[in-house]
């Protein structure tokens, strides 16, 4: 890919209605464009950060049993009704109706619609668990959309549904998507802290919210900072282990600030290890029991005994988490952006030296370039006039993690090599193919 080619249309200057970080880079390396209040189009370079955020969370669905399905996105009311929810969800639902008068909306959220199909498909308690999840935009009309992606109307969410006869089978689908989601944010490089919530709109009576730490982030924190030691990557996929490491972060106190109780901080943790900060919610966990199925009639026949089912819904904003890794990962003091390797747009850029007379270095770009490409290493050429120095600040801007240089200090077939935020180094072709791939594989 040649960066003149490229749909990548840069600003000079940070947009004057951009707040936080996030929406300033967003806005100014064009990643998205504003369509209208708290709504975006995603251009190519946040529409690929975003596809691959969204692919590790599919995976990490996948590998604790969950099936992908795909529910629309316009939801009929009388589902809503069935359930209670319709009149209290409240103003931020946007509601429509179809040329035949019939009341709809656009989903917020899917309760109710998987309720309904699970309903109408499962009918004896041999079918359980079901663990069921789709990846899917939502709208919520907030009053005051801000901070970009951050809080906007019109989001890209992963939402997952369990459907379980027990309480106690319940829980154990609930610390699925428990270590789940552990591991997922892991993946991205954002140490996520799970922090007993409230439910909200959604209900139930046991919820976790998953949060980074990030000076701009809406969500007042008070925790232990032990919790950070906690380690989850021995726990294994039985109820047992999933049980003890829950335990391991709920011994610690850990809340966000709608059941923040200072009394009970001061007393549950000793004053050098208080943490009292901001965060960023990126993840949402909720069980209710059977507070959808009852009034939806959500049952299956167990014993000859009609039974409600157990349900949990379990939430990732898969778009949200663009701008969270942003706010994470942005340096202020220097203006460096590194993208985590698992989610960059590109591993590397490549930045040759260019004369009007002399093409040569641009042509050892395209050999490095297919050469990277064999060994699957995502790259852009900057095949521009601008010189070396604007190049390097330009992508330092972006947050390619890596840059390789073809100019006047390269020597035979040794270029020059960084990190983004590192030293330069000269390396053959063939040692910086091994040291992305290792950055890959970590």
């Amino acid at each position: 890919m040649f960066f003149s080619k490229s749909f990548i249309p840069i600003l000079k200057n940070n947009p004057s209605e951009a707040k936080i970080k996030s929406h300033q880079l967003m806005l100014r390396v064009g990643m998205i464009k504003q369509s209208s209040a708290g709504i975006y189009s995603w251009l190519p370079l946040g529409f690929k950060v975003m596809k691959k955020i969204e692919q590790i969370v599919r995976e990490e669905q996948d590998r604790v049993g969950v099936q992908e399905i795909l529910m629309p996105t316009i939801q009929s009311s009388e589902i809503w009704k069935e359930s209670g929810r319709y009149e209290d969800y409240g103003e931020e639902m946007l509601r429509i109706k179809d040329r035949q008068n019939r009341e709809m909306l656009y989903g917020p959220t899917n309760e109710e619609l998987v309720t309904e199909i699970f309903r109408s498909s499962f009918k004896s308690y041999k079918s359980l668990p079901q663990l069921l999840y789709h990846i899917q935009w939502k709208f919520r009309d907030e009053l005051r959309p801000r901070f970009g992606i951050m809080r906007c109307r019109e989001f890209y969410m992963k939402d997952a549904y369990s459907f379980d006869l027990t309480d106690d089978d319940a829980i154990f689908s609930y610390n699925k998507f428990f270590l789940s989601y552990l591991k997922t944010f892991k993946r991205l490089n954002l140490s996520a802290i799970p922090m007993a919530a409230d439910t909200g709109p959604i209900g139930g009576n046991l919820s976790h919210e998953f949060i980074i730490l990030a000076d701009t982030g809406e969500s007042k924190i008070y925790t232990d900072k032990r919790i950070f030691d906690v380690d989850s990557s021995k726990t294994i996929l039985d109820k047992e282990s999933l049980g003890v490491l829950r335990k391991q972060y709920e011994k610690f106190y850990s809340v966000t600030d709608e059941k923040f109780n200072k009394d009970e901080f001061e007393k549950s943790v000793a004053e050098e290890y208080r943490v009292n900060t901001k965060g960023i919610e990126v993840g949402h966990i909720f069980y209710f029991g059977d507070k959808y199925s009852k009034p939806m009639n959500a049952a299956v026949d167990f014993n000859g005994k009609k039974e409600f089912v157990k349900m949990g819904s379990y939430g990732i904003g898969v778009s949200r988490l663009v701008g969270a890794i942003i706010e994470a990962k942005y340096n202020d003091t220097d203006g460096i952006m590194k993208w985590p390797m698992s989610v960059t747009p590109y591993d590397c850029a490549i930045i040759p030296m260019i004369n009007k007379n002399d093409k040569s270095n641009l042509e050892k770009s395209i050999k490095v370039h297919e050469f990277l490409k064999s060994k699957n290493i995502e790259t852009i050429i900057d095949d521009t006039d601008e010189n070396i120095s604007a190049k390097i600040k330009k992508f330092n801007l972006i947050g390619i993690p890596y840059q390789l240089i073809i100019g006047s200090k390269s020597e035979g077939n040794l270029y020059e090599f960084k990190e983004v935020d590192g030293e330069t180094q000269k390396l053959k072709v063939e040692d910086i193919c091994s040291q992305i791939i290792k950055a890959k594989q970590n």
